[in-house]
């Protein structure tokens, strides 16, 4: 495949964006829905709830740490093909699950799926899309996890409530069924030159310089995280106790905001770089999280979710393009793999922090607090950027010197 090709919209990016949004489709179909069935399949304590999210969490991202080296050798069929059949076992595993501990192992097997696969298409992924358009590819790409964010829970919920648990893991299984055709459709992405750049070098050295590279980016997208993991826990909670009534449509217009905004910050991305994109992202994202905090009406909410959207889809493809262009072809599994590893431990880093927050004020503070997140994403940012522009300089004034 050749990664200098000028059209984006090309075969198989199309069949990598499909397979990307029935992965995440299953995602959030069942996520939602697993606390209302472990509560009442199991009489499950809150605890024994918590673990069903946290135990898929932390799989995803051990695995994740395991798949970036085999990426780094050229196995993308394997591990996608593994992934996804591991991921469709344990879809099907929920519902003969006659116990709490077996319904957990079943979502230790689904994050070891996931975390294959999730590594594995993005990857895939990066490496049909023109490097001149990566920011514009990669905000294309990552809409597809967008509309499976927004009408997954939906689907999920509606099986859930009108057919039962068998028939939501069901649908499930298919979703994840249908990526096999698919992904056999695009043998023809291989990595294996990257692979062999890899072996014929030093691979220790080349992912400790990676790390290097991608530390701040990736420090960002887990302080983005922390904030939205604080959406995901607490939302309805807030809801409940501002007397909002329609609190669930954050997430509608937060969706339809992310998807206005994506395709032009890919653009801009790739023209101006990730300094046009980074600050006044981080300056929305702030703005729809205070508003959140004051909201007195529906209004309020539908503001605030089209400014934190408006952030966020600014900002999170951005540092997925970053942090792949600033690796090189082989390395690019490791770039995804911290993507998405500090978007995981961000949003679990959330629940809890801001759940102990909330402990000792109210949810408006919470998320007031929250905001706070994104100032220390922007000190955090313009301090690094001035210091790497001062050091560039220098070096530039030594060489001409």
């Amino acid at each position: 495949m050749n990664t200098h090709q000028e059209k984006l919209w090309s075969k198989e990016f199309i069949l990598i964006t499909l397979c990307n949004l029935l992965l995440f489709l299953n995602l959030q179909m069942l996520l939602p829905s697993f606390p209302v069935y472990t509560k009442d399949a199991f009489n499950a304590s809150d605890f024994t709830v918590s673990l069903v999210t946290s135990l898929f969490a932390l799989s995803a991202i051990a695995t994740r740490f395991f798949a970036a080296g085999i990426l780094r050798k050229g196995k993308v069929s394997i591990i996608l093909y593994t992934g996804a059949a591991i991921a469709v076992l344990a879809t099907a595993g929920y519902y003969w699950c006659g116990s709490i501990a077996l319904l957990l192992v079943m979502r230790v097997l689904f994050g070891i799926g996931f975390g294959l696969a999730s590594t594995t298409l993005p990857t895939m992924a990066a490496h049909v899309i023109p490097p001149h358009r990566m920011g514009e590819g990669i905000g294309y790409f990552g809409l597809s996890t967008s509309l499976a964010m927004s009408i997954g829970p939906i689907i999920g919920l509606s099986l859930l409530g009108s057919f039962g648990f068998g028939t939501l893991t069901t649908a499930g299984t298919l979703v994840l069924i249908l990526i096999f055709p698919l992904a056999f459709a695009n043998r023809s992405v291989d990595l294996s030159q990257a692979g062999s750049a890899a072996s014929t070098s030093s691979s220790k050295k080349n992912t400790g310089a990676a790390l290097k590279k991608i530390a701040l980016p990736g420090l960002l997208n887990l302080l983005l995280s922390v904030t939205y993991g604080g959406l995901l826990s607490f939302l309805a909670l807030y809801g409940k106790e501002a007397h909002l009534s329609h609190i669930g449509s954050f997430f509608l217009f937060n969706a339809l905001a992310i998807f206005l905004v994506r395709p032009f910050s890919g653009r801009i991305f790739d023209s101006k770089g990730h300094f046009s994109i980074m600050i006044a992202g981080a300056v929305f994202t702030m703005g729809g999280l205070v508003t959140l905090s004051l909201a007195t009406s529906t209004l309020y909410i539908i503001l605030a979710a089209l400014l934190y959207g408006l952030g966020y889809g600014m900002i999170q493809p951005s540092i997925q393009a970053w942090m792949i262009k600033e690796v090189p072809v082989e390395q690019r599994g490791l770039a995804n793999s911290m993507f998405f590893n500090s978007l995981d431990f961000g949003v679990a880093a959330g629940s809890m922090l801001l759940g102990v927050i909330a402990m000792h004020a109210d949810y408006s503070g919470m998320y007031r607090i929250s905001a706070l997140f994104m100032g220390l994403f922007l000190v955090l940012y313009l301090v690094v950027s001035i210091w790497q522009r001062k050091k560039r300089s220098s070096q530039s004034e030594q060489r001409t010197a």
